[in-house]
Parts: C-alpha cells; sequence; structure tokens
C-alpha cells in the first residue's frame, strides 16, 4: 500500500519553545509527508484526540522542558486505550541519552536528540511508519 505518511508534531506540556518542532514539520512536510502541527502546551488527551480525528500514522512531540518522563506516560497510556498501538510515536528534545532506553521501554518507537539531522528524523520516521502501519514509500529527498 503506498500512500502519504501523515504526521502529527506537537509541543507537549508547559514548553514554550516551538522552533525545533518547526523546523521538523517542514522538513517531513518537503520530505512528501503529511504534517500536522498542533501549537504549543498539548495535553496528551489533546494530541491523541487530534491523532485520532486526523487517522496519523505517527506521532512526534517534541519535549525540551525535561519532564519527558513524566508527559511521556500518560500519552502512551492513552494512544492504547484509544487504539493507537499501530500509531508510531517518536520524541525529540533535551532528553538524557539514559533515558532514551527508558522511553522505548515505555512504548517510544525512536528518540532524538538535539544534533538529530532533519535526514536522519525523516529516514527514521518512514521505518516507524512502514513498521507500525505499513506504510511503503519510495524514496524522497
Amino acid at each position: 500500500m503506498e500512500k502519504r505518511i501523515k504526521v502529527i508534531v506537537a509541543k507537549l506540556g508547559l514548553d514554550g519553545h516551538d522552533r525545533g518542532a518547526k523546523v521538523v514539520a517542514r522538513a517531513l512536510k518537503d520530505a512528501g509527508m503529511e504534517v500536522v502541527y498542533t501549537g504549543l502546551r498539548q495535553t496528551p488527551s489533546q494530541i491523541v484526540k487530534t491523532a485520532i480525528q486526523e487517522d496519523a500514522d505517527v506521532i512526534g512531540v517534541s519535549i525540551l522542558s525535561g519532564a519527558h518522563l513524566e508527559l511521556i506516560p500518560p500519552l502512551v497510556n492513552l494512544m492504547k486505550e484509544n487504539g493507537l498501538t499501530d500509531v508510531g510515536l517518536i520524541v525529540g528534545g533535551v532528553i538524557p541519552p539514559q533515558d532514551i532506553e527508558k522511553l522505548k521501554n515505555m512504548g517510544v518507537d525512536e528518540v532524538f536528540l538535539p544534533g538529530s539531522s532533519l535526514k536522519e528524523i525523516v529516514e527514521k520516521v518512514k521505518k516507524v511508519a512502514e513498521k507500525k502501519r505499513g506504510i511503503k514509500i519510495g524514496q524522497t529527498t
């Protein structure tokens, strides 16, 4: 099945810095994906509701506040409760390397730290969409 990957890009929690999220959203669009940017200060419930309404393939969350270990578990639980087990979840931001495995054990598919290249993010989003939703996309650069 070939289709455009649809990604929800969201800022979870009270973090007010969204430049990185907007840059990533633009890179995903430039790579041929459909992107819905939800804006600042989203709750886990708002993100899941948007993912359901938009029939998202991947949810991308940006967190710079350091609250990732507190905010991601409720998001993962709501995704499960709402049947979004086939939707990929990626997290990016200021995340200590020792927390990467904790996030992946919670259900996060990929974690991106500062300095991750846009090309790497695009490629890994494609892989997550393929793994979770069975979407196969030709190469776009």
